[in-house]
């Protein structure tokens, strides 16, 4: 898509967001909770893209004055501060693009919503369940980064420290579309700590991104639901609570099955496990829904399995690879800081090139 393609295009959505406008200013909308949610989204979206649109034009207008700048300025000093500019502005230009490129794009229904993040360690014991804890952490510090909301759900710790399994929910704005490529196995390469002869030991832990549900969406019965309560337990197996209050449901058509004892409430653990089988059960659906389609129309940056192998965290040598688009960053521990723009940004950048490049064919 050019500059041209762009611009006709924004061109068309501003008598749509005139439109949404006037949908908003009607006040029968207010009596509608659901529709209010959407038009308000999609009003909101438009409103960042025709913002991100205009300042785009902006810099490409002083991108063209500085090149002319550079050509006709004779003083050295001038030139070279000139070309530095133009690096800074070449560089914002094209993260404004891929942004306006991406929202252009059709959107992924689960694009807007908020999430359930499963991690859980897979090959490597002990060192597996204290990249579990640490990659748990990173992704917390990131989504405080990006102003969304973090929410504990289950947590089962380990004894050195790590965790046997995790689970959170994050929500804000557009959660689903920045974190959608993390499903999958994460592996790590690193000299554990409970290692004394100092070698380097492989582990992988997996990570499932699920968009969160409604109970309506996947027309689940209550008759198809049998719940079960049980004591909590600690690590080891040990008793942490007197009172029946962990809870475990299962589907009964489909057998999945989803335990929690996190709250001292049942009620609470009730609603919790509910919440990640509602999850789990929409994730099946869709994933059903996207094997029936095409196996070219499969998305080749991977299929967002949860056994599928996408990273690799290579500690002694700095770097981090995701193996779908063979991108590297060199600056691994500002990664495990929270900083998961440098490998998610290039990633939903390369994904929204791939997507325009099918709808061109």
């Amino acid at each position: 898509m050019t500059p041209d393609d762009i611009t006709r295009h924004i061109e068309h959505l501003h008598q749509h967001a005139a439109e949404l406008e006037a949908r908003l200013s009607d006040p029968a909308i207010y009596q509608k909770s659901a529709e209010l949610k959407s038009v308000s989204s999609e009003h909101r979206k438009l409103k960042s893209l025709f913002d991100n649109f205009a300042r785009w034009q902006k810099v490409l207008s002083e991108i063209s004055e500085n090149e002319l700048l550079i050509a006709e300025e004779n003083d050295p000093d001038i030139r070279e501060m000139a070309q530095a500019d133009m690096e800074n502005l070449q560089q914002e230009a094209a993260h404004l693009e891929n942004k306006i490129r991406q929202a252009l794009l059709p959107a992924d229904e689960n694009d807007s919503r908020n999430i359930i993040v499963e991690i859980r360690p897979a090959a490597g014991g002990d060192e597996a369940a204290l990249f579990a804890a640490e990659l748990y952490r990173a992704y917390c510090r990131y989504a405080d980064s990006k102003g969304w909301k973090t929410e504990l759900l289950e947590e089962n710790s380990s004894e050195l420290g790590g965790v046997k399994s995790v689970s959170f929910s994050l929500s804000g704005e557009d959660v689903y579309m920045h974190m959608k490529f993390e499903s999958g196995v994460h592996r790590v390469q690193r000299v554990p700590v409970t290692e004394a002869a100092g070698r380097v030991h492989t582990s992988t832990v997996t990570v499932a991104i699920m968009p969160e549900a409604e109970a309506v969406e996947i027309n689940i019965r209550p008759e198809d639901l049998r719940f079960d309560v049980f004591r909590s337990s600690g690590p080891g197996g040990q008793s942490v609570n007197t009172t029946d209050s962990a809870v475990r449901v299962t589907h009964i058509p489909t057998g999945v099955s989803v335990a929690s004892q996190q709250e001292k409430s049942q009620h609470r653990n009730k609603e919790i496990a509910l919440r990640i089988l509602y999850a789990r059960l929409l994730e099946a659906k869709q994933s059903e829904e996207a094997a029936r389609q095409s196996a070219s129309k499969l998305s080749q940056i991977g299929t967002g399995d949860r056994s599928e192998r996408i990273r690799t965290y290579n500690f002694p040598q700095n770097r981090v690879t995701d193996h779908r688009y063979n991108f590297s960053s060199f600056d691994l521990p500002s990664i495990m800081e929270g900083e998961f723009e440098r490998v998610i940004e290039p990633i939903l950048a390369m994904d929204s090139e791939r997507r325009f490049e099918e709808l061109q064919q």
